[in-house]
């Protein structure tokens, strides 16, 4: 497959972004060159493309996977595994909210509040340092209450309602 500039450029700088997110590079550089291909791709098709190893494009690909940002699809005639990744935005950036969730926030989480118990028996704790532990879980449990209120919505909805974020601050 050859890559236009626009293209590369596209590609190079979301594998940049993903290293800011904690994603690894290759990941996300395959990400998006599965999201801006019109055609499923073979992870062959995919190491040539990119320049990199074929093992480091099947590693990529089962950590896609297991984000569900990209799915096997199989094509007549070849029996070799091909990808594609979703298309639409807004379910991209639903799968990663939830990803991220489940992998970050609920774990910590359950610490927090296991802290929260344990804080209440600590007598060597600091009544100060109990109530800012006690802030820290009441702001990602508002967080996450507020995340599950939204999660739903229809993605034309959602769409209104981040339209309107400045003029319902100013309501409010």
């Amino acid at each position: 497959m050859t890559l236009s500039p626009t293209e590369q450029k596209y590609i190079l700088h979301w594998g940049e972004m993903g290293t800011r997110w904690g994603v690894n590079r290759t990941v996300a550089q395959i990400h998006a060159l599965l999201f801006l291909a019109n055609a499923p791709l073979n992870a062959e098709q995919i190491a040539e493309t990119l320049a990199v190893a074929r093992s480091n494009v099947s590693n990529s690909l089962k950590e896609l996977q297991s984000w569900g940002l990209v799915k096997v699809t199989h094509v007549l005639g070849d029996r070799r595994d091909h990808f594609v990744a979703l298309q639409d935005v807004w379910e991209i950036f639903r799968t990663i909210v939830e990803e991220r969730k489940r992998r970050e926030i609920d774990p910590t989480l359950t610490v927090l509040r296991q802290c929260a118990i344990e804080a209440e028996g600590d007598r060597g704790m600091e009544e100060a340092t109990r109530q800012r532990m006690a802030q820290v879980l009441e702001f990602l449990e508002m967080l996450t209450d507020s995340y599950d209120d939204y999660k739903h919505l229809p993605p034309a909805t959602l769409k209104r309602f981040l339209t309107m974020g400045g003029k319902v601050a100013k309501l409010l």
